[in-house]
């Protein structure tokens, strides 16, 4: 993948915030939802997939014009390219006099179908505070979804946000490629922050930890936030490996991944629990808590990293949120 690394910081930041950490743990809990992660209980994502079929319906509704500027070969560079701030075509979806008002709606109606219902309405939140709104957005097909034979990919970019659809046909990619989300906020406060309880989530599994485990899973400097690039089986890791952990620790990390993904539609995090079960499962993870850009050290993390052979989950709290994701099987 080729990085972007613009850092589209343009808020302040006071140390002070850190007052609000305590007791925030019990009221996030409440606005999670209780999905199980079982490997297999869902299916993965395909071409019949409501995403994917509004895809499809939104790609037969281009005239030629639109498909100059909107329509990509399936390897073109675009597809390859992460940014917490770009946009994969020029015009966005608000753009007068170049998409209709039913263009429009099947665009949102592929958004809501990669999220679920909490998801979508924290995306939507995301979207009208960083941005204004979806119109603000970009879009993008690489390949054709209405040929079966061929992979395709549906990307949406822009502040804050890139969400593909792919119905599974891209090889070894969970999400259909990396994927961002974040947030023009680090006021730790829940009605501001819509990300925090991540970060709450994973300051459980830390505070789990003995002294010793501690020691492991601090680390100094944290990598470029961009740099998700999936490692494969011989990779090295920073933090402490989950195999190390007790029963109940191993507990807690599996709520961080529930509550990660509890944001997105259950066919993508089918997809997401059989790439983790193919590379080793939960013990061959990571977890790394950066000491780099801890405010006020105080040891509630600002930037943490959820590492594997086949998943990159960063976080990045302060100047404000933006979280880069790649899960997949790295290609030999």
């Amino acid at each position: 993948m080729k990085p972007n690394l613009c850092d589209c910081s343009a808020t302040s930041l006071s140390v002070d915030r850190r007052s609000f950490v305590k007791g925030m743990a019990a009221a996030a809990a409440l606005v999670l939802p209780g999905r199980a992660l079982q490997a297999g209980l869902y299916s993965g994502p395909s071409r019949t997939s409501a995403a994917e079929t509004a895809v499809t319906e939104l790609h037969k509704t281009l005239t030629d014009e639109q498909k100059k500027v909107l329509c990509l070969p399936f390897e073109h560079e675009k597809r390859q390219r992460i940014s917490a701030n770009w946009h994969v075509t020029e015009p966005t979806l608000g753009q007068q006099n170049f998409y209709t008002s039913m263009q429009r709606e099947l665009t949102t109606r592929i958004v809501k179908g990669l999220c679920s219902e909490e998801g979508y309405a924290r995306l939507t939140r995301q979207m009208d505070e960083d941005a204004g709104g979806l119109h603000e957005f970009s879009i993008a097909f690489f390949g054709d979804p209405t040929d079966q034979a061929q992979p395709f990919e549906f990307m949406l970019t822009g502040r804050h946000l890139t969400l593909r659809a792919d119905g599974n046909t891209v090889d070894r990619a969970a999400f259909g490629g990396p994927i961002i989300y974040g947030h023009d906020q680090v006021d730790p406060v829940a009605s501001k922050n819509i990300y925090f309880y991540q970060t709450q989530q994973t300051d459980a599994v830390f505070r789990s930890l003995t002294a010793e485990q501690a020691m492991k899973a601090v680390v100094a400097q944290a990598p470029a936030e961009a740099a998700v690039q999936l490692q494969g089986a011989a990779g090295k890791f920073s933090g402490i490996r989950v195999g190390e952990l007790n029963t109940e620790q191993k507990q807690q990390v599996e709520q961080t991944l529930k509550v990660l993904l509890a944001p997105y539609r259950s066919e993508d995090v089918s997809e997401v629990m059989e790439t983790l079960k193919t590379s080793g499962g939960l013990d061959q993870l990571h977890m790394a808590f950066y000491s780099q850009g801890d405010l006020g050290n105080d040891r509630t993390w600002d930037i943490w990293r959820v590492e594997g052979p086949s998943f990159v989950w960063h976080y990045r709290g302060a100047p404000h949120v933006h979280a880069y994701i790649n899960i997949g099987t790295k290609k030999a």
